[in-house]
Parts: structure tokens; sequence; C-alpha cells
């Protein structure tokens, strides 16, 4: 009985092999229908990968996107970063070649002042004050570093004011368009073709023309728009020669018995930062070759 049910046992396997090979065989046939219950199965597998697919395609899209923004983040980041850097050298540089530039032409004037004691100062304060903009300014040089009151201050351009007043470190400059009565400087117009200079006072400034004033000039002498003015010396205080500006126009004065020329200044006097202060350089007498009724006499 045994013998008989294992026998048994061994047909039904065998017969279940031959069935599932056959059973494959006949579904690997290309041009054979599906039966329903294929059809079902695969109806039922597609309708659940086409549920699932599209949000787990979607979920893996959003991480993916989450990600190359947060790349794209970075890359901006960096790149900012190195455009601010970047801006940062080139105002740098900028500002380098504007100094340079300055120095440039301060070495220039230096070396043009060699009959004067240049002494160069930069400017610690000014008043914001619009009315007192054009009056004072204050400079980092005073009493200790040789400057004293009334010298002539200057950029590398011209003549921007006088010293009024000093203290031991800094002193206090007026400049050419302050306001004060007492403000004037002896000048003149450079003759042209062998022509004589022309002289007068500098007195106040015309801000809405951006112009000095040049007045007690002579009513016959012929003036032309260009023509230079620098300081004539005579008033003792100005070196000679220092450079004020050129004529914009003139016109007469309001009784006609003299004129009256607007003057552009050659410095600028709304921007101004480094300067120089000058002291003409006292002539001094050889008395080495002086004959000795000369030497007792002076």
């Amino acid at each position: 009985m045994p013998q008989f049910f294992l026998n048994k046992r061994l047909i039904l396997l065998l017969v279940s092999i031959i069935f599932l090979v056959a059973l494959i065989g006949y579904s690997l046939k290309e041009d054979r229908q599906l039966t329903w219950p294929e059809q079902f199965v695969k109806d039922s597998t597609g309708l659940f990968q086409t549920v699932f697919h599209k949000p787990a395609q979607y979920v893996a899209g959003f991480f993916e996107n989450v990600g190359d923004l947060k790349n794209t983040y970075e890359e901006n980041k960096l790149l900012k970063s190195k455009i601010d850097e970047h801006m940062k050298i080139e105002t740098e540089l900028q500002a380098l070649r504007r100094d340079n530039e300055k120095l440039r032409e301060e070495l220039g004037a230096q070396e043009s002042l060699r009959e004067y004691n240049p002494i160069p100062a930069t400017l610690i304060a000014r008043n914001p004050d619009p009315g007192r903009w054009f009056d004072l300014i204050t400079i980092d040089k005073g009493s200790q570093h040789g400057v004293e009151k009334d010298m002539a201050v200057i950029t590398h351009k011209g003549l921007i004011g006088k010293v009024k007043s000093t203290s031991k470190f800094n002193s206090t400059v007026q400049l050419l368009s302050s306001p004060d009565r007492k403000n004037r400087i002896a000048a003149e117009i450079e003759g042209k073709d062998g022509q004589p200079n022309i002289f007068g006072l500098i007195e106040g400034y015309d801000e809405k023309k951006k112009a000095l004033l040049l007045k007690k000039i002579e009513s016959d002498v012929k003036i032309e728009k260009g023509q230079k003015v620098v300081t004539s010396g005579s008033s003792g205080i100005f070196p000679e020669g220092l450079v004020i500006g050129e004529v914009l126009e003139v016109e007469p004065d309001s009784y006609g018995l003299s004129q009256m020329a607007y003057i552009k200044p050659e410095a600028d006097l709304y921007d101004i930062d480094r300067v120089f202060v000058t002291d003409r350089v006292k002539e001094t007498i050889d008395i080495t070759n002086m004959d000795p009724e000369e030497e007792e006499e002076s």
C-alpha cells in the first residue's frame, strides 16, 4: 500500500511537470490569443503600473528638481561672490588710478614750485552748510610744520586761497570764493601778443556762474574770453604768477567807470582734497662779494 501511494505521488509530479512545460510552451506562442484570466492579470498589472508609475515618477522628478535647484543656488552664490569680488577689485583699481593721476599732477606741481617752499597738506574739515561751503576749509598742517598766516594755498591746478589762522597742528584756509569783503586778491590778466598785463582785484564769487569776480579793471582796456589770470604779487601776500583761472566774460560795472570780469577758477573750489601751502623763498644777499662800503650800508 505505501509503495502504491509512493508511485502515485511520483506519477502526479511527473504529470504536473509535463503540464507546466506544455503551459509554458503554449504561452510562448506569438500568434495565440490570451485567455480571459491572462487578460485580467495583464490588465490589472498595467492599471497598477499606470496608477503608481506617474506619482512615483513625479516624486522622483521633484527630488531631482530640488537637487538641481540646490546646485543652481550654490553656483549662483559662488558666481555672485566672484562678481562682488571683481567689482570690489575694479573699484579699488579705479580709486588707485585716480590717486596715481593726482599724485603725478601734484608731483609735477611740486617740481614747478622750486622758487617756493611747498608744504603738502590734506583737507580734514569743511563746513557742510551750502552757505559756508565756499568759505573756509581746515587742513592738517599748522605752525609746527612751518605754516603761517597769509601764506598762499594751491592745488596742482591753481590758487585756492590763503591761510587765515593757524594752530599747532592744523590751519584754517580762506578760499578765493569766500564772501568776506576783506578777502581781496591782487591779480592780473596776462596780455596777448606782447600787450601789457591788465590789473584788477578778485572780490567775491558768483555761485550761479561758478566764477570769481575780477573788479576794478580799467574801462578802456580790451579783454578777451580765455585770457589767463594770475596773481600779481603787488599785495605782498601772494607770490607773483600763481594761476587763478581764465576769463569767461566781461561786463561794465554799474557806473560805467570800470569793468568786471568773470573768472573761471583753474582749481576746483568745490572738490578739494590735497593742497600745497606755499611760501616764497626769500632772496638772500651774497655778502662775500660785497665791498666794505656796500657791507656797511647793508
